[in-house]
């Protein structure tokens, strides 16, 4: 849990910026828990305005 703590995760101009930790398993697996959301992240950039409330699982 210390890396989720650490993450960053940034949005600039229309880039999508997420930080991952240097080791190969811990980027591995931050990108893994952000990866089910990165399609929508970018919808989102692209302009959709659409309600997303309950949209995923928390």
């Amino acid at each position: 849990m210390a890396s989720l703590s650490r993450a960053v995760g940034a949005i600039r101009a229309r880039s999508l910026i997420i930080n991952l930790p240097g080791s190969p398993k811990g980027a591995r697996e931050n990108l893994e828990a952000v990866w089910p959301v990165i399609g929508h992240a970018v919808e989102k950039i692209r302009g959709d305005q659409s309600d997303c409330g309950g949209r995923f699982d928390r």
